[in-house]
């Protein structure tokens, strides 16, 4: 991913927190010579210093067929994102966009039918826990029904190779228009402005 200098994040904690945050990811490979993508929630594990990402699609989803001979794929985490318009800088420029994403290169492989079970047990619990008003757990799904949902998807694990992050918030800009940024972006009432804006308050920049 191309990044100017001024929007590379070298925080790890700040792209882990972006990873769990976001976690609904791109996850892309190549197949027959060409990019294929699924959208899919991807589960990143610590073990020391070394990350991982876990993630599930469908059998029927032929991304995974390729997985054995082009192991090398790409997962894109997106954030927060926002148009910033010319209008609100203190000096004639131009439009551009605020955002924050994470790109994590790796070798994947599947996973055997017990790792998968509790892999897929550790994603429900997460999810369910974080949304549903009365958690469900995985052993309440009826046996026959997990019988079928575990042979119909594919369960893999990514070891991280590379880690690559953009959190482009106007760092190139003077204190002046970097603040008029931030209020203007307040004022559009909208989840990815407003987060954007909170983003760019926890910048020394922006007092």
């Amino acid at each position: 991913m191309y990044i100017p200098p001024h929007f590379k994040q070298h925080d790890l904690q700040a792209v882990e927190q972006l990873i769990r945050e976001f976690s609904f990811a791109t996850l892309i490979s190549i197949k027959d010579q060409l990019p294929w993508a699924t959208h899919t929630p991807l589960e990143l594990v610590l073990r020391g210093e070394e990350w991982y990402l876990q993630g599930h699609i469908a059998r029927a989803n032929p991304q995974w067929k390729n997985f054995e001979t082009q192991p090398d794929v790409l997962a894109i985490f997106m954030g927060p994102h926002s148009y910033v318009s010319p209008s609100w800088y203190r000096q004639p420029n131009v439009p551009t966009w605020n955002y924050m994403a994470v790109h994590l290169y790796g070798k994947v492989k599947v996973m055997d039918e017990a790792a998968s079970e509790q892999m897929l047990r550790q994603l429900m619990m997460r999810y369910e826990q974080a949304h549903a008003e009365n958690p469900q757990r995985f052993d309440e799904i009826p046996p026959n029904m997990r019988a079928i949902d575990l042979r119909g998807v594919m369960v893999f694990e990514i070891k991280v190779e590379r880690i690559e992050a953009a959190f482009k918030l106007s760092q190139n800009r003077d204190a002046e228009s970097y603040a008029s940024v931030i209020a203007h972006l307040k004022k559009l009432k909208a989840y990815d402005a407003e987060r954007i804006a909170e983003e760019m308050e926890k910048s020394p920049k922006s007092i």
